[in-house]
């Protein structure tokens, strides 16, 4: 019986090996803060990233699935951990609101902040849905945090829960949220106006807008008021405790 004769096996031409989800969310989003969500096509990141389209689209559905990956993973990256944030806690209050201050502006007026900010800011109204994502994301955190701080170290014992809430976005909004605002608009702050603008928000948050000596007049009008509660109070226990006895 002849021998049977088989075809040698065909060799595939090796090719440029497939990139990692990381890698290829991170060449997706250099284009699209390069060029915006519009501008930027799935052909021409196909092409930066050396990969089929096939391939891209067993991945993601289409661009704009592509594009809300890419975009978490940048907002993951580039925030502050609360860890950081937690790092700076001293036992000055008004100290530690500052280092916590300077890192989060710092973070937010980077190069890398403020493209993702403008990124996200042109296509929130087509996506509002990035606009929460953001906030999930990049924001909860921080404001949780900060709530808990305000709690620990601010806020008196029977304080309602929401108020330590509010007080984490007010510092928010105080602090970081005015100069992210108008950079983003292309507005550059040089370090000195960033510093003076960041110790005298920290201040008008803690303290108000109230002169120092004003502040002291109505410290020392608290205590005198508190003493007179407290005088107050023992004169009423005594009567309590009469009135009982003679009962």
């Amino acid at each position: 019986m002849a021998e049977m004769q088989t075809s040698p096996p065909i060799l595939r031409r090796p090719g440029r090996p497939t990139l990692s989800d990381e890698q290829l969310l991170d060449i997706a989003l250099d284009l699209f803060l390069e060029h915006g969500f519009e501008r930027t096509s799935i052909d021409a990141i196909t092409a930066a990233a050396g990969m089929a389209k096939r391939t891209v689209y067993a991945r993601y559905a289409d661009k704009e699935a592509l594009f809300k990956a890419a975009l978490a993973r940048a907002i993951d990256e580039w925030m502050v951990p609360v860890a950081r944030l937690r790092a700076a806690e001293v036992d000055d209050l008004e100290k530690a609101l500052l280092a916590i201050a300077q890192m989060l502006l710092t973070n937010i007026l980077s190069p890398a902040g403020l493209r993702l900010l403008r990124l996200s800011n042109a296509v929130s109204v087509s996506m509002p849905e990035i606009a929460a994502a953001n906030t999930r994301m990049g924001t909860e955190p921080t404001l949780d945090y900060l709530a808990d701080l305000f709690r620990r170290r601010l806020l008196p014992a029977d304080a309602p829960a929401p108020e330590a809430q509010e007080a984490a976005l007010a510092f928010l909004h105080l602090v970081v949220g005015g100069p992210a605002s108008t950079a983003a608009w292309g507005v550059a702050f040089d370090d000195d106006s960033i510093d003076r603008h960041t110790r005298y928000c920290v201040r008008l948050f803690l303290h108000g807008a109230l002169p120092a000596q004003d502040r002291g007049l109505i410290e020392r009008e608290n205590r005198r008021l508190r003493a007179q509660a407290a005088e107050v109070a023992e004169v009423l226990d005594s009567l309590n405790k009469k009135l009982r006895d003679g009962i």
